[in-house]
């Protein structure tokens, strides 16, 4: 009776599983907690009683969660042999097309870079806000507009100001963040070619050279942030490049995160050099990483920089 049901064909049909269901609440709950808190920052006010920050990490907290178990049973699936060569094969194209829409996510934040910089003197209408005639979103009412080059000066980057004083030099340490970037792409791709040849040595130092040196980007990277010459808010270039080079660092979080759970599982003996799809999903997503900053690097730290780079 039991070679009547026997598996014929090499296509895994996968278990009823709550995780989908889960996965979409808690997805649902970060967003609308993520979006109570932009809009009651000031006054603190919630929704159903329910404060915007303690939603957004309930929401958060049951996604990481729904995460953990969710990629638990597909560790689970591949060690009981549902991961034939044809199944494998689609992960990879599920995994090709997550990255290509993460490559259209960070195209919205180069577009909107771009429009404002080659466009600087241009005369779209900006919003300005009863707020001692500062361009900021700090206040609900709108008392007039403002022309995009009152605010740039007509060129890029903008005039100095209260929010701007001068861009970063591009030869310091967001070329150093570079050299970081291009180092650790060196190391996974070692780790994964020891991988193919059963090293385990190679890749469990690999992995963990790449780990470090994720961890050291960020932590440079915050530094960065914090001797920024521009704030935030109040300015077309601070909120341009924070948002750009921002979702960057979070990738690079995400993807170190990646890297970490992979250096754990190669530990434990996970990986085989024909069976390694989690190991080499998390390479992928990490030189996708890598070839978005060489992009902010190029486009918005050098050339962006304008002609006085390397000059302050």
């Amino acid at each position: 009776m039991a070679e009547g049901h026997a598996n014929e064909h090499d296509y895994h049909l996968v278990n009823p599983s709550p995780w989908p269901l889960l996965a979409s609440a808690g997805a649902l709950v970060l967003a609308i907690g993520a979006i109570v808190w932009m809009r009651t920052i000031k006054t603190g006010e919630g929704l159903f009683g329910i404060q915007g920050p303690t939603m957004f990490f309930i929401g958060l907290a049951a996604v990481v969660a729904v995460a953990f178990f969710w990629w638990r049973d597909v560790i689970r699936e591949a060690h009981g042999g549902d991961h034939t060569p044809v199944v494998q094969l689609h992960l990879r194209y599920g995994m090709l097309l997550f990255i290509a829409s993460e490559v259209m996510f960070f195209v919205a934040w180069f577009w909107a870079y771009f429009d404002a910089s080659l466009f600087a003197g241009g005369v779209s209408k900006l919003p300005i806000y009863a707020n001692d005639g500062a361009v900021t979103q700090s206040d609900k009412s709108v008392i007039g507009l403002v022309q995009r080059n009152e605010i740039t000066g007509g060129h890029w980057p903008p005039k100095p100001s209260e929010y701007f004083r001068h861009a970063f030099d591009p030869w310091g340490l967001p070329l150093i963040n570079t050299l970081i970037l291009l180092l650790s792409g060196t190391t996974v791709t070692w780790a994964h070619h020891a991988l193919l040849h059963d090293d385990r040595k190679g890749l469990v130092w690999g992995l963990v050279l790449t780990v470090v040196l994720g961890v050291l980007f960020t932590a440079c990277q915050a530094f960065e942030y914090g001797h920024a010459a521009f704030s935030y808010s109040g300015n077309i270039y601070g909120a341009t490049f924070f948002m750009a080079t921002g979702f960057h660092g979070a990738h690079v979080i995400i993807g170190t995160i990646f890297l970490f759970v992979c250096l754990m599982r190669a530990l434990a003996g996970h990986f085989t050099p024909k069976q390694h799809f989690g190991f080499e999903a998390a390479a992928w997503y990490w030189h996708f990483v890598d070839v978005v900053w060489l992009f902010l690097f190029a486009s918005i730290y050098v050339w962006g920089a304008g002609p006085a780079a390397g000059g302050h």
